[in-house]
């Protein structure tokens, strides 16, 4: 099979960063699916990842956490998907990537692709959409649904790809205020096409600018991106026991800061199910037949941003070095091979 892999870790300048390679096809066994990849999109993991970690010795690593694809075959083991059945999924961090043209997943955090959108569309959401759910609806208990009771969600770097997801759950799923921050008016006008009822500026003090706007201190915010430069905002933000959730990696920060509202701390990592084999790895394929039918419905689009071409070394280091600048706005998604 065709992939793309990396043997040392590099900088995305570097001409081995990323490699286009021939590599065995391999064997669907117990709970696995082995998926022809139609399509990938690029996430911030994986530029991290590349970065930061290097394959064995002598040994190749496949990068990639989102896909869309057709279902080759199955393991024995296997109860929800069958040959020929159409698939997106985020995949295991502890396993080799979605960056090939066939890849081995566990049949429990995959979900069958959403019939109204092509494999590129498809392939910008497993991910993100993993993740805003687990977020919304699992960390921060969020109620779906109902009345809101006034109450209030502040998402901070909210014209990202988990940000584009999160504004468009909580708008339509909840009764909750949205308030997303940007730097940019472009992406601020991203935000509101996907629903958000405020955008403001978080290159400004976030207290500052939420009383500009009238708006009253959140009980839920979600810190994105540079969680430790926005922290002394969020604690000063944030309602009275408010919960705070976070994705990121930020540099020590002081969570004393939120003592005196009692407010709770709440972290979300979508691989950890995955990783530790949890007895409810299978609520990710729950949520993505969820957000499937979500997405088929209307409710929620793509947020297919970028399309980069198709599927080869070349194209994805452009990829990854226009996430590692942090001027993308949703999602880049490359296709075929």
């Amino acid at each position: 099979m065709k992939a793309v892999v990396y043997h040392t870790s590099h900088k995305i300048e570097h001409p081995e960063a990323l490699l286009d390679a021939t590599l065995p096809d391999p064997v669907a066994q117990g709970s696995d699916l082995l998926v022809e990849v139609r399509a990938v999109s690029v996430n911030p993991v994986d530029t991290k990842v590349r970065a930061n970690v290097a394959p064995e010795p002598g040994q190749a690593k496949i990068l990639g956490w989102d896909a869309a694809g057709v279902v080759r075959a199955v393991g024995p083991e296997v109860t929800l998907f069958r040959p020929g059945d159409r698939v997106w999924y985020a995949g295991s961090i502890a396993r080799q990537g979605s960056y090939a043209e066939l890849q081995l997943v566990d049949e429990r955090i995959v979900g069958p692709m959403p019939a109204s959108l092509g494999f590129a569309e498809a392939a910008a959401l497993p991910l993100t959409s993993l993740t805003a759910w687990e977020m919304l609806f699992q960390r921060l208990e969020i109620p779906v649904g109902g009345d809101a009771g006034g109450k209030s969600l502040l998402v901070i770097g909210a014209a990202g790809g988990v940000g584009s997801i999160i504004v468009q759950l909580a708008r339509q799923l909840t009764g909750l205020t949205v308030v997303g921050t940007a730097s940019r008016p472009q992406s601020q006008d991203w935000i509101r096409q996907l629903g958000a009822h405020h955008a403001i500026d978080h290159g400004q003090p976030l207290s500052r600018e939420l009383e500009r706007l009238g708006l009253p201190q959140p009980e839920y915010i979600v810190s994105l991106s540079h969680t430790d430069q926005h922290f002394a905002e969020i604690a000063a933000c944030i309602a009275p026991q408010g919960k705070f959730g976070l994705i990121d990696d930020p540099d020590l920060i002081d969570i004393r800061l939120l003592k005196r509202k009692s407010a709770s701390v709440h972290w979300e990592f979508m691989f950890t199910r995955s990783l530790f084999g949890t007895a409810d790895m299978a609520a990710q394929h729950a949520i993505l037949s969820r957000v499937a039918q979500l997405v088929d419905a209307g409710t929620i689009r793509t947020t297919l941003n970028q399309h980069f071409g198709s599927i080869n070394a070349a194209n994805l280091k452009q990829a990854h070095a226009l996430i590692e600048s942090h001027q993308a706005r949703g999602k880049i998604v490359l296709e075929g091979w």
